[in-house]
């Protein structure tokens, strides 16, 4: 089935023979949907500290970084902001000429409010010898839009969403790479250090970098420390075969195999390669402006707190184990694992090996926000490869839709994933964990796409926060939703939180 030119393809993304075979095979049986015991709740799997206990944590987070630990702020930062333009997009393309739906209207009533005003006011001036008041007035509202859209203005409808100005300052606009920037000193410091890594698209690197070395001294110096900002990009080995609808592979015109990003979940290959006792990961769009930054930091630090306080008793109990546990404490071991990390054992001995197989892997602490409508996974008790029952974040796609039970279950959830993880990725001995070997790979799914007119299906990979980390000890800690400010679309930049 695979040619010379082919192989050599492979060859050139260090994908071997295997994975596409593995890749193929997996369009032609599925991914089976998660069997679930529960959506998680207060008192079920999601833990909601009082005021006095948060500061605890606080405490145990601020003991932990002066013990000399590397912390890592990681951002999934690739993401192109088509998007987020997709209205105006249309506008632009429609056959009429004036805002016309409620979105269209809301956009162009509030433009002055935007931080990128200025900015495109400026490329007006320049391409169409008019300002947006000018051109408004005149009625010409499409080349505003245009010129915030298109490459010869702002090129906002190919630029990265981590480089677009979000929030105004008395010293000039910033971008959701500035604001990570400044949480990364906030919370993430240790030392004197904020290292904060940013995984981008190749064509977007030169570019973030660019704006790197154009903001860092100035807030090094605001903050008085030094950063570290590294960046990655997602593998080439990661990215998937495309299929036809009957499961063969996908063809270009050129007769070479059509590969896609593999999604999110390929970036578990870019966590592993990060250097650091705990790492942080936040999306790149989920931020505020300073004026409301106040609760992101505290429960920054909380779940921080809750991470390093189970860690700290998880190795206390492994070299327990190495030395010999007695009945009693093999008993509050598993008591420990059953209440803290909320792995159900379902049945199976919980001796020695058990435990220490729960015990000595990788450990998340996720802040999930009360369900308010907005699009994110679930947190849920679900059922391991092992038979056990832990917690996770699942997405919609991963449910059987056919089955009620699971049905209501997600759409009753109280809860939902803003990706607000912090993350513990070194063992006992202080050795890194392998976190490729900790994926579920049977979580995968496949979706329907286009090509030239063409139907495929493409394969996703077990996604970063959902079945790439579905071998880790998951702790869900209810977090303020002033801490979740996503930005999905331009108008989003109009809410409140964000002016």
């Amino acid at each position: 089935m695979l040619t010379q030119q082919d192989l050599k393809q492979l060859a050139q993304k260090g994908i071997s023979e295997q994975q596409i075979e593995t890749q193929l095979g997996q369009f032609k049986t599925g991914f089976p949907f998660l069997k679930l015991e529960a959506a998680a709740a207060i008192g079920r799997g999601i833990v909601a500290p009082a005021k006095d206990e948060g500061k605890k944590f606080v405490e145990a987070w601020q003991r932990y970084k002066a013990a000399g630990k590397r912390v890592v702020k990681f951002v999934p930062a690739s993401g192109a902001a088509s998007r987020m333009f997709k209205d105006v997009f249309a506008f632009v393309d429609a056959d009429y000429d004036k805002p016309t739906t409620p979105f269209e209207e809301k956009y162009f009533d509030n433009i002055a409010k935007f931080a990128f005003y200025d900015e495109l006011d400026a490329v007006c001036q320049k391409n169409e010898g008019k300002g947006i008041k000018a051109l408004k007035a005149e009625g010409n509202y499409k080349a505003v839009a245009a010129n915030m859209l298109k490459a010869e203005g702002l090129n906002y409808g190919q630029l990265p969403k981590g480089l677009l100005l979000f929030h105004n300052y008395p010293e000039g606009p910033r971008t959701p790479m500035e604001e990570h920037l400044v949480e990364g000193a906030l919370y993430a410091a240790s030392n004197g250090e904020a290292n904060v890594h940013f995984t981008v698209s190749h064509e977007h690197m030169e570019l973030f970098k660019a704006k790197v070395a154009q903001k860092v001294d100035y807030f090094a110096q605001k903050f008085g420390i030094h950063y570290d900002i590294t960046f990655s990009e997602q593998k080439p080995s990661t990215d998937t075969v495309a299929a036809n609808p009957d499961g063969t592979p996908f063809r270009n015109s050129d007769g070479s195999l059509l590969f896609r990003p593999g999604g999110h979940g390929a970036l578990i290959e870019n966590l592993n390669e990060i250097d650091a006792d705990v790492i942080f990961v936040k999306n790149i769009d989920n931020v505020v402006p300073d004026r409301l930054k106040t609760d992101t930091v505290i429960w920054k630090q909380i779940i921080a707190g809750v991470l390093v306080t189970l860690q700290q008793k998880a190795f206390e109990y492994l070299r327990i184990l190495d030395e010999g546990a007695t009945e009693a404490q093999l008993a509050e071991m598993a008591k420990f694992v059953r209440e803290q990390l909320c792995t159900d054992p379902k049945g199976q001995k919980e001796d020695a090996d058990y435990l220490r197989r729960k015990l000595n892997r990788p450990m998340r602490v996720c802040g999930v926000v009360k369900n308010v409508g907005e699009p994110g996974g679930g947190p849920f008790l679900t059922y391991n490869q092992d038979g056990t029952v832990s917690l996770q974040i699942l997405e919609s796609s991963q449910i059987d839709k056919s089955n009620k039970e699971y049905m209501d279950m997600f759409t009753q959830g109280t809860h939902f994933n803003p990706v607000d993880l912090v993350c513990a990725v070194k063992d006992y001995k202080g050795q890194p964990f392998n976190l490729p070997d900790y994926v579920d790979v049977t979580t995968g799914f496949i979706s329907q796409k286009s090509k030239s007119g063409k139907e495929l299906q493409a394969l996703e990979l077990p996604g970063l926060w959902n079945g790439a980390m579905s071998n880790w000890s998951t702790v869900f800690v209810e977090v303020p939703l002033s801490t979740f400010n996503p930005v999905k679309t331009v108008n989003d930049l109009l809410r409140d939180q964000h002016q």
